[in-house]
């Protein structure tokens, strides 16, 4: 083995189903195993975790795929560039509705994702004000919102405005009614149905291309700095995921869920046990992952010149998705 760089690893997190691999990690020592001292750090939202990442207080994180070209071209104000290796999971957002909207607006979960799209922009031009919101504006989550709104009117897509909340606090927004309907990954829009606030009525893959949505990350400098220690936090999280993948029971997965405060709500074989068979599968999807790809992020900054006026051209757009995944430009 090699000597590892440094064992003290402060890693970031927000609640969502897609950290289970980092929170299994460590329940099953899988950390310790590999000569590391992690401490896991739940963060309030992602703009705390990316300010912290980016600033060296903590040393990885469960992050947004987005953030990474947002940081290398500048356009999240700060421009301190990150990169990864290993991805997390694979466009698993939702758009969800409140139950209200969707009983005004005649908008049902077996809608195309273009006819609900449709009705939600019809009632917008009417003058409706139907507040949707994201998680981040550096997101896959942000892209879908503004791709599905734009399947209706694709200029109305650019000059609509939604809100930013953290993903767990989706659920109290929509039951307080200061939002509309969200993006967000899970376990929230199963909550928000579940206690009978909305209905998911489009997923993200309805709507855009297979692209990492998490993945973990680092600065450059910490990786380069780091190389040992960084393969070694990789390994033990590679080894959560295949357990992802072929544990028999997710049940000691879904304990330490519900621990670790994400799955709020009473769920199982016997209670809602469609939305239960809907998390295992989503659990499941987060065991062993391809490599992150330039691909990917070649999209996502797309998406940024699309919808966020960011100019570059083919080769800039190539250069900065290699050095995404850390890899040195040819």
């Amino acid at each position: 083995m090699h000597t590892l760089e440094t064992t003290d690893i402060q890693l970031g997190y927000i609640p969502l189903l897609d950290c289970t691999a980092i929170l299994w990690a460590q329940h099953q020592g899988y950390f310790t195993e590999q000569g590391l001292n992690v401490r896991l750090v739940k963060e309030p939202s992602w703009a705390s975790l990316r300010d912290r990442l980016a600033f060296g207080i903590l040393d990885a994180a469960h992050c947004l795929s987005a953030m990474l070209p947002a940081a290398a071209t500048g356009n999240d104000q700060l421009g301190i560039p990150l990169q990864t290796s290993l991805v997390l999971s694979t466009n698993r957002a939702f758009i969800s509705l409140s139950q209200k909207l969707c009983y005004e607006l005649k908008i049902h979960t077996h809608d195309s994702a273009q006819a609900s799209a449709a009705k939600v922009v019809q009632a917008l031009k009417q003058g409706d004000k139907i507040q949707l919101a994201h998680v981040f504006k550096q997101s896959i989550h942000h892209y879908c919102l503004r791709e599905w709104l734009a399947l209706a009117d694709p200029d109305l897509a650019k000059k609509y405005q939604p809100s930013t909340l953290p993903p767990s606090y989706m659920v109290d927004a929509i039951s307080s009614q200061l939002i509309d309907g969200f993006c967000v990954g899970e376990p929230w829009n199963i909550q928000a149905q579940i206690e009978g606030y909305s209905y998911v009525i489009a997923e993200s893959k309805q709507i855009i291309p297979e692209v990492a949505d998490k993945v973990l990350a680092t600065t450059h400098e910490w990786a380069n700095k780091h190389p040992n220690t960084l393969n070694a936090l990789q390994t033990a999280i590679q080894q959560a995921q295949h357990d992802l993948s072929t544990l028999q029971s997710l049940q000691p997965i879904w304990h330490m869920l519900e621990d670790s405060d994400i799955i709020r709500f009473n769920c199982s074989h016997l209670v809602h046990t469609y939305a239960f068979h809907k998390i295992q599968n989503i659990i499941r999807s987060f065991g062993t992952q391809d490599s992150p790809k330039p691909d990917d992020f070649e999209w996502i900054i797309q998406q940024m010149c699309k919808w966020d006026n960011l100019e570059l051209d083919t080769a800039q757009i190539k250069n900065i998705s290699i050095q995404c995944t850390g890899r040195l430009i040819e």
